[in-house]
């Protein structure tokens, strides 16, 4: 899975970090997403998935790796 943000379109909701907080971080300054890890490991697919699925702001791309 790669993962990639944009940051342009985040508000900043922070369901990411609550959920998968090994990949999602949010800068002290305006609480805008920072990606910590745009290849997380298998067992942390299943989080990512669900906090691309929960943020507000649709800011969070997945992509399946072949």
């Amino acid at each position: 899975m790669r993962v990639t943000v944009d940051q342009e379109k985040c508000v900043g909701g922070g369901q990411c970090v609550l959920v998968a907080p090994d990949v999602f971080d949010q800068r002290d300054e305006d609480g805008i997403v920072v990606l910590l890890d745009p290849d997380p490991a298998a067992d942390l697919h299943e989080a990512v998935a669900e906090a691309a699925l929960v943020c507000p702001a649709a800011a969070i791309l997945l992509e399946q790796e072949q």
